[in-house]
């Protein structure tokens, strides 16, 4: 990110991810999913799979949903997630720990919209050209 400050950094990190996550959440809402809880209620490791995109993209400006979606199974990964017919933070399994190939098109749209979210943040706050 350039000449900002690590604080700054910090809190822009952290400021992204909850609008991605609250953004996120009203789209899974339309979409009949109501399992997702407020940013300030949620879990630690939904909030970390959400800094850790935010911090993919501002790496990776260029970055496609896809590679979004290959960083998240990696960092997942990590954390010992695996594949699940249902999101289980105890079980750590996701319906969506596949290829992003095989996700649905509901799916891929969150990608693209977290995506969006984050470049013409970085675009208003950093400076980001258009063209990134």
């Amino acid at each position: 990110m350039g000449n900002v400050p690590e604080a700054e950094k910090s809190t822009f990190v952290e400021d992204v991810a909850e609008i991605c996550h609250e953004v996120n959440r009203a789209y899974c809402e339309c979409l009949g999913d109501i399992s997702h809880l407020p940013w300030d209620l949620s879990p630690e490791w939904v909030k970390s799979s959400a800094k850790s995109g935010v911090h993919y993209f501002l790496a990776h400006q260029e970055g496609t949903p896809e590679e979004l979606h290959n960083s998240w199974l990696e960092h997942k990964a990590k954390e010992g997630w695996q594949y699940g017919p249902v999101k289980d933070g105890e079980a750590k399994t996701h319906p969506c720990c596949v290829p992003y190939g095989e996700l649905p098109i509901e799916q891929r749209a969150k990608d693209h919209i977290f995506r969006a979210i984050v470049k013409t943040l970085a675009r208003r706050e950093l400076g980001w050209c258009e063209g990134r």
